[in-house]
């Protein structure tokens, strides 16, 4: 394992903001994942736990502690018939594997075409689009708790919307060291026709594409309010287009902030800020955010 200092964080964003890491280490299983934990524990340092770096906004300031991003991304089947159980490391992307088991006739992922993120962040946050979401997929998946490795159901990650009790502990202030983290999920899957499971996925393709802005962003900055959207919100407020240095919300998506090249932390942060005034002056809404700030 090789420990880097001061290396810059933003190539490892889907934002393509933010500072440098004071370390940084890449890991691929439990094993070298405890290594690092106390790595850090040994030189009393914070950590940050990065998966594929979509729905982070990590500030210019950098993280002053270690950054473990986790790369483990094996696949293994295992088909009983026409159901199958499909075992996934926590550093695989989460589309990527949609497609890939997709062509293989398997479905019950589907869903997830075209979802920025790895498997781990998608546990951590509760990942969801169009119907469905992790918390409706997940069989169960074993986490790192302090160098031993539990097997959970699902149950136990008290998924909510766009939340696990993983994210909450995390939004508590309990330590990566002290929190599990996830290694692997298992989902059931089924056959299907590889033709319909085709069409299916390019629908859901084409309507992503057809909704997300064009430039590097997070996807959706805030969680919908019940029984509205962010987007909606803050289009009616008149922000669409706002400009603030070299971030923007999205014409097209209102609920995306778009770097148009060279955007600071503190650019999409006043526009946060911004957003979140103005929708509640206007219709009486509390914006919460769906991203997590670093540093």
């Amino acid at each position: 394992m090789r420990y880097l200092e001061n290396e810059p964080l933003a190539p490892y964003t889907s934002w393509r903001i933010g500072g440098p890491a004071r370390y940084f280490v890449q890991v691929t299983g439990a094993v070298e994942l405890t290594s690092a934990l106390a790595w850090a524990e040994q030189r009393n340092l914070p950590v940050f736990v990065l998966g594929g770096g979509s729905n982070i906004l990590v500030c210019d300031s950098g993280f002053n502690g270690l950054v473990i991003r986790v790369r483990g991304h094996d696949v293994r089947l295992e088909a009983d018939g026409d159901t199958a159980r499909v075992i996934v490391e926590a550093g695989a992307p989460m589309a990527g594997t949609a497609r890939r088991l997709a062509r293989q006739g398997w479905s019950g992922l589907e869903w997830a075409e075209g979802l920025p993120g790895t498997i781990g962040g998608a546990l951590y946050g509760n990942a969801g689009c169009y119907g469905s979401d992790i918390a409706t997929s997940l069989d169960r998946a074993w986490v790192l708790v302090r160098g031993e490795t539990q097997e959970w159901s699902v149950d136990r990650f008290a998924f909510g919307y766009r939340t696990s009790v993983l994210k909450q502990m995390r939004a508590a202030g309990i330590r990566w060291q002290d929190q599990p983290i996830v290694l692997a999920a298992a989902f059931r899957l089924h056959r299907d026709d590889l033709t319909a499971l085709a069409q299916r996925m390019e629908r859901t393709s084409n309507e992503r594409r057809s909704k997300t802005p064009w430039g590097a962003s997070c996807g959706s900055v805030f969680k919908n309010p019940p029984g509205d959207s962010a987007g909606r919100l803050i289009d009616a407020a008149g922000l669409k287009g706002t400009r603030i240095g070299n971030a923007e919300i999205a014409s097209r998506h209102a609920n995306y902030i778009i770097n148009l090249g060279g955007a600071s932390s503190d650019d999409v942060l006043r526009l946060i800020d911004l957003a979140r005034e103005r929708v509640l002056a206007i219709s009486g809404i509390e914006l919460e955010l769906e991203i997590q700030i670093v540093g």
